[in-house]
């Protein structure tokens, strides 16, 4: 059981896009061919991702969700795109993304059927995973829909696990097991990371700012349980599409979104349209210093320090006895306030002791200079935004 997993992936936490917060389950090709879940959306979302900078920053996986399938498996009972929206097959589709430097991701689920009604993987584990491996899939999002018990749940995702690394190909497995569990009880995250290499645990993302800060809320309320697990090969997810972008979010939000994201550890996958996004929105979620602080080999999540009114205070250890700090104003209200801390709370008081050189990262790039152990940092930040530093 310890080995499970035993496929050696996910050592940072994974980058990428996926359809389905921005396009949803839109099937309806005829009617608005652009945003429709199709064979071209995914191949114009691939040329965009190698043209226009994404690649080279780290976003490797493209990534289809629920939605992709033909309502019934083929005379072989095995799943099949939908013929009229992919008329090339998902093993031509993946060959066009690997051809741009790419990963393609895939979704299915543990029951009966899928969230939106597709077949699901139930008492099939292995032939899908065959399936996947066979079309050239690099990536599977397993969720948990439709699953007549928790026991067949458990057994669905364990079984999927040994199915994909029974294939011999690198398949990176994309859990929602915890999330279906803890309605009713407690995940037992030990095991999970023995099977998964990232798992969602709260609800899905939406465009605005009140499902940002409810992930947020979410995280620091139960982050002795998690963050400890978290580590190269196994993340958390707090659900892991950036809305950035898109439409509910001020910039301020969205610099808070990237910012709480890396601290966070969490994968990182865009939903949004790269065919349109505004050139504020592509600086920052191509920030390379950001995602250095995702990306960070020593691989531990950040977690919040305290909150102080409507200030919150996180930190994250990096590697080179480095923190990533982030100060969180949630006011929703007024103008820009300030906040002023010790730097001896960072790192159990050690992440400046003697001395140390901070340098902010977000919402601009510069260098603060050298603080001593005892000084205290006072920091600006706008209404719903949040201020990120390396310190």
């Amino acid at each position: 059981v310890a080995v499970a997993l035993d496929n050696g992936l996910a050592r940072t936490p994974p980058m990428g896009w996926l359809h389905w917060e921005r396009f949803l389950c839109a099937t309806d090709c005829a009617a608005d061919p652009l945003r429709c879940v199709s064979e071209q959306l995914f191949v114009e979302m691939a040329d965009r991702m190698a043209a226009d900078g994404w690649r080279d920053a780290g976003y490797e996986f493209i990534c289809i969700d629920d939605c992709w399938m033909a309502p019934t498996r083929d005379e072989q009972g095995r799943l099949q795109a939908d013929p009229k929206r992919f008329p090339s097959g998902i093993r031509k589709l993946a060959d066009y993304v690997h051809s741009k430097g790419l990963k393609l991701g895939i979704y299915s689920d543990v029951g009966k059927k899928t969230c939106a009604g597709f077949p699901g993987s139930y008492n099939h584990y292995d032939l899908d995973a065959q399936t996947f491996a066979s079309w050239g899939v690099d990536l599977l999002k397993f969720d948990g829909c439709n699953s007549d018990s928790l026991e067949l749940l458990a057994e669905g995702y364990r079984l999927m696990s040994l199915a994909l690394n029974r294939t011999g190909r690198s398949i990176v497995y994309s859990c929602e097991w915890p999330f279906y569990l803890r309605p009713v009880q407690q995940p037992n995250y030990t095991e999970i990371k023995q099977y998964c290499n990232h798992w969602r645990n709260y609800y899905d993302v939406y465009d605005s700012w009140r499902s940002i800060m409810s992930i947020l809320d979410w995280t620091a309320l139960n982050q002795d349980t998690i963050v400890k697990i978290a580590g190269p090969g196994g993340w958390n997810d707090p659900d892991m599409a950036l809305v950035i972008g898109n439409f509910g979010l001020s910039w301020d939000q969205s610099v808070t979104q990237m910012a709480m994201w890396a601290i966070m550890a969490a994968p990182l996958f865009m939903s949004n349209d790269l065919r349109h996004i505004s050139p504020e929105a592509k600086r920052l979620l191509q920030n390379r210093e950001v995602i250095a602080i995702n990306q960070d080999p020593l691989g531990k999540q950040g977690y919040q320090l305290f909150k102080d009114k409507n200030f919150q205070l996180w930190e994250r250890p990096l590697s080179d006895r480095a923190y990533a700090v982030a100060v969180l104003n949630q006011q929703e209200i007024g103008g820009p306030q300030n906040f002023t801390f010790s730097l001896t709370l960072l790192g159990n008081g050690l992440a400046c002791n003697p001395a140390c050189s901070i340098r902010q990262v977000l919402p601009t790039s510069r260098d603060w200079g050298i603080y001593s152990w005892i000084s205290s940092l006072s920091v600006e930040v706008n209404p719903t935004g949040t201020v990120l530093l390396k310190v």
